[in-house]
């Protein structure tokens, strides 16, 4: 039996990383994984879909706006089967560079399909029906989520598919009905309606992108409705039904039930926790009513000697949220003395078109908690980068404590505004307050001056507007 300090179950970005970090700390480190290495998000998620997501820029570009950028074509041809070759020519590279960091760290990479026999033995099956037995001080559960369906609808892979099936289709639908209006839903739209298909999305909540302030939402709709994007909220899926063309999808809402036909339906509902089948239950780990893990803020278990990081654990169900959890559950194995995350401040981007972009508290939420707040809002539109690159929908919006500046959340849309907001995070990690935002010199022409005119806007003397 191979001897191990540390064996993480689950070799995505959470599971990973915590291999790594372990090793650093000097403990002997296994990581299994039954299909391969770097997970959902490098191989089938969020690395493969940002290179969708460069391509469909560029033939929106080309389809809608070559008079503005002063080009024309007389018969542009799209290749979007090109798109998903490259696609996965990324998430290639990356899973290689997974492998690599392995090897450099002196970790055992062993494929198959785990399960914990005790607190100090995992069982792994490869794929010939073969077993082997680790012996392990910890055992770290890093297995992810898998997509939630919706009851009586079958996903066949086909004309009914989840983000799985669809970001390795190399076919384009010519429609689609999109179920689900949050981060997957908001992409592959962006995606598809860039290549030139009719895009409908379906949506149970009041608004999409349901998650986000309010205003982020309706900005968000007005851009989508721009680019033809059919936007169905409050509305519920009744069924969808396969025909001989594509499905059939019916729908109530506001105004009464009707029948959305499509040549294919994306099922873009939410995630359930990959926790079943391990042996967490005849171990005694316990989970919540939906089948994720409980832990601590040191991402431990009820089981001594059981840890538990990323999507199985229902806290954030994001990739940097799961290395972070990661590192910080090797450290607290190693002794180390850790700082728990705070789950509220934790950023979240969206890579539609225009990108959302936000941490903290919404302004509904601040009010709701009766804090009296402030805001600083600064549109895009006077932005001199912003203009030049023809991208200036949106704005920047941030929450702040009416008393002290002290930042409880930023909420953007705009060009890039995913790589604006660690500035902000930054800030209200180390309690900076809105009035040092706004005296800090930020480069012209910049995007980043939209955040400082919020900033400046909270204070009560922004420049531009």
């Amino acid at each position: 039996m191979d001897k191990f300090d540390v064996v993480v179950i689950g070799a995505g970005p959470g599971g990973y990383v915590a291999a790594i970090r372990s090793s650093q700390l000097g403990l002997k480190t296994a990581i299994v994984d039954k299909q391969w290495l770097g997970g959902v998000c490098l191989n089938v998620g969020c690395i493969p879909s940002k290179a969708l997501l460069k391509n469909a820029e560029v033939a929106h570009t080309l389809r809608e706006r070559g008079k503005e950028f002063g080009f024309s074509f007389e018969n542009l041809r799209l290749d979007y089967g090109a798109a998903v070759k490259r696609s996965r020519q990324v998430s290639d590279r990356l899973t290689r560079g997974v492998g690599f960091l392995m090897k450099k760290n002196n970790i055992a990479v062993i494929m198959g399909v785990a399960k914990i026999a005790a607190t100090d033995k995992v069982v792994v099956q490869d794929a010939d029906g073969g077993m082997q037995e680790l012996s392990t001080t910890n055992i770290i559960i890093a297995t992810g989520s898998h997509p939630s369906t919706i009851p009586g609808v079958i996903v066949d892979g086909q004309k009914v598919v989840t983000y799985h099936e669809a970001i390795l289709q190399e076919k384009l639908p010519a429609s689609v009905v999109i179920i689900g209006a949050g981060a997957i839903g908001l992409e592959f739209a962006t995606v598809w309606n860039s290549y030139g298909s009719h895009v409908t999305l379906v949506e149970m909540l009041p608004n999409i992108a349901p998650l986000e302030d309010a205003e982020v939402s309706t900005e968000l709709a007005k851009a989508f409705s721009k680019r033809g994007i059919q936007i169905h909220v409050e509305t519920r899926v009744k069924s969808v039904e396969t025909t001989a063309t594509g499905v059939k999808v019916a729908v109530e809402g506001k105004d009464g039930e009707h029948v959305l036909e499509a040549e294919q339906a994306l099922v873009a509902t939410g995630f359930k926790p990959n926790s079943l089948g391990l042996g967490l239950e005849e171990a005694g780990v316990e989970l919540t009513e939906r089948k994720f893990i409980q832990v601590d803020g040191r991402l431990a278990t009820n089981v001594p000697g059981i840890w538990a990081i990323g999507d199985v654990t229902g806290k954030f169900l994001l990739a940097h949220v799961a290395s972070k959890q990661g590192i910080l559950c090797a450290e607290a194995i190693a002794g180390k003395d850790i700082q728990p995350i705070d789950y509220v401040m934790v950023p979240r981007a969206t890579f539609c078109q225009p990108q959302v972009a936000s941490f903290g508290l919404t302004e509904a939420q601040a009010r709701e908690q009766g804090k009296a707040v402030k805001i600083g809002k600064f549109p895009f539109q006077p932005n001199g980068k912003a203009l030049g690159l023809g991208e200036y929908a949106g704005f920047a919006k941030i929450i702040v404590d009416e008393k002290y500046g002290e930042i409880l959340g930023a909420h953007l849309i705009g060009p890039e505004v995913s790589e604006l907001l660690p500035e902000l995070t930054l800030a209200q990690l180390n309690e900076l307050t809105i009035a040092e935002i706004a005296r800090n010199i930020h480069a012209h022409p910049t995007l980043s001056e939209v955040v400082m005119e919020a900033a400046e806007g909270a204070e009560g003397h922004a420049i531009h507007i």
